[in-house]
């Protein structure tokens, strides 16, 4: 776990398991069909196919994972005192060409996106030559504003197995991508109870 100040919220950012990845594109490819769990409409996306999976199913199969994912971050944040890391929801976001996630923030305390399949080259586009702009398929977190020795943007080029943590109200963007193929990532967020 690496924690990371690009400006003031701090940002956590890890790799995840290769078992992990593989067991949650397993268990999408087998629901992600299914009307029932499409989470599409709750979500600020303007993309077609994003499905939740149930609280219990999340309590079994990702939760302590997770949790201790969210605790090595917090310690490393000086955050000794938690009582309890309670999962609240978690999502999987197929993105295509052409569709992105608009400026956001999340619910709870801290949030998480994790990437489990990328596009051959997504961030190349033919369209800008200055090679040190890569939004297409990026994220980017956006805290404040810029000024004399304070940037307001952290850009971050995704590969599979990043899982980047962040406190809930920080607003991010997802940008759309102009290759074929399917950028799929997980979302989460996490409740944070202290001992008082």
């Amino acid at each position: 776990m690496q924690n990371l100040k690009p400006f003031g919220p701090s940002i956590g950012k890890t790799k995840i398991s290769k078992k992990f990845i593989d067991k949650l594109n397993k268990e999408f490819d087998g629901i992600s069909k299914s009307k029932k769990n499409d989470y599409s409409s709750k979500l600020a996306s303007q993309i077609q196919n994003e499905v939740n999976f149930s609280n219990k199913y999340i309590e079994k199969n990702y939760s302590s994972y997770l949790k201790k994912i969210i605790k090595k971050f917090l310690d490393n944040e000086g955050i000794k005192n938690i009582k309890r890391i309670d999962i609240l929801n978690l999502w999987v976001v197929r993105q295509f060409k052409g569709e992105y996630n608009p400026i956001h923030y999340h619910e709870g305390d801290l949030s998480g996106v994790g990437y489990i399949k990328l596009p051959k080259d997504m961030t190349k586009n033919k369209l800008v030559k200055n090679k040190k702009i890569r939004t297409n398929g990026t994220i980017d977190f956006v805290n404040g504003q810029r000024a004399f020795l304070s940037k307001s943007i952290y850009n971050v080029v995704p590969k599979v197995g990043d899982l980047i943590l962040f406190p809930n109200y920080l607003m991010h963007t997802a940008y759309p991508f102009n290759k074929d193929g399917e950028r799929r990532s997980f979302s989460f967020n996490a409740k944070i109870i202290l001992n008082t």
